[in-house]
């Protein structure tokens, strides 16, 4: 997938107004660490995450998506009606029934010309969004897409917190595979992108390589997928040693295919953004790509792994953070569990970044 028709516009995000910290979380997990005699202090020692952010209990999905493509179109200056498409691309979703991106859709305003849908993928969904868009810019059936999405980890670590506490038959080892759920954070990301004809500047999606190794599809699962409205105790199933293993060696193979899509050397990619795991998987992913980590932004810390959001929010916080002045060359780097691997390239100058929730004024009070 090659591209010279597609243009990044805007970014937008929304984080959440309530934090938990890693050890915070593990005090709630006391009967489980006692019982197997676990040390404090091992979670974060393991992930790098110190803490990560959850929505208020009434929170719907479709409500921050809502919000982060607002930012996105506010900061862009975008006639509305120019979005022919919308994608709502989060594992999470406000109902079985219609389509997030149907509620998204309807409070944003956009035209009944829209075509609209939602994409789950683990923790690619919204990359697949852009992908899906581009392609569609690319061959001139819309002007300009919409990806958005919000992850809702709050159900999750709950449920996991006391299953922990409450299944005697969990044993050191066995405890293992629900590290990767203690990880989980939340937060909203959207993405717009336009045609070069109609946008204002100049930010290039130059290319896209993508990989699968289904082979792999048990190694973090979920349970089944059931219609329950109310009380959802969802749980996951993770062998994370495994799976960051084998993700990193398919995301090595659609490395290469990256490289070649874009004639790019690895000394001409200024940025990158990986998607946000943990200390031990960034490591072990750029020096198996041989990326510089000095080159490479991360929000894991703070924000936890925040599924499909993840990379687009990383992508904008470190732009506002450190505005990007000259044309670069960044490398946007997905791995999620199937196993899939997305890698988007792109030529950034400028890029416009909405939000109603500042990461800078969240890390000021978290210092």
């Amino acid at each position: 997938m090659q591209y010279t028709n597609v243009n990044l516009e805007a970014l937008g995000y929304t984080l959440p107004p309530n934090s938990i910290s890693t050890s915070e979380l593990e005090a709630e997990l006391a009967p489980v660490y006692e019982r197997l005699s676990l040390p404090e202090g091992r979670l974060e020692l393991m992930t790098g995450i110190s803490a990560r952010r959850y929505w208020d209990s009434d929170t719907l999905p479709g409500d921050k998506s809502i919000e982060s493509g607002n930012a996105a179109i506010q900061a862009s200056g975008i006639d509305r009606n120019k979005i022919g498409m919308l994608i709502h691309g989060s594992v999470c979703r406000d109902h079985l029934e219609p389509a997030t991106a149907a509620r998204v859709h309807h409070d944003l305003g956009l035209s009944t010309a829209c075509h609209i849908y939602d994409v789950s993928n683990a923790c690619l969904g919204q990359l697949n969004g852009i992908i899906q868009a581009a392609n569609a810019i690319e061959l001139g059936q819309t002007q300009a897409a919409l990806i958005v999405g919000t992850e809702d980890s709050r159900h999750l670590m709950h449920s996991t917190i006391n299953h922990l506490n409450t299944d005697l038959s969990i044993t050191r080892s066995s405890i293992k595979n629900t590290i990767a759920s203690l990880t989980i954070g939340s937060a909203s990301s959207a993405i717009l992108l336009t045609h070069r004809s109609i946008s204002t500047n100049e930010n290039p999606i130059v290319a896209a390589a993508a990989q699968s190794d289904t082979q792999h599809h048990k190694l973090c699962h979920s349970g089944r997928d059931e219609a329950v409205s109310d009380g959802m105790q969802p749980l996951m199933n993770t062998d994370s040693e495994t799976l960051m293993h084998e993700g990193i060696q398919t995301g090595v193979r659609t490395f290469e295919q990256f490289l070649n899509r874009t004639g790019w050397r690895r000394d001409e990619i200024s940025r990158s953004y990986c998607h946000q795991v943990g200390s031990a998987h960034r490591k072990l992913m750029l020096n198996s790509l041989d990326l510089p980590l000095d080159s490479d932004f991360t929000t894991f810390q703070w924000l936890g792994n925040t599924g499909s959001a993840a990379l687009p929010v990383t992508l904008a916080i470190g732009i506002e953070q450190h505005p990007i002045c000259d044309a670069e060359n960044i490398a946007l780097l997905g791995i999620g569990s199937g196993i899939n691997c997305l890698m988007i390239a792109a030529q950034l100058s400028s890029v416009p970044v909405g939000t109603n929730t500042p990461a800078a004024d969240i890390l000021s009070h978290m210092s």
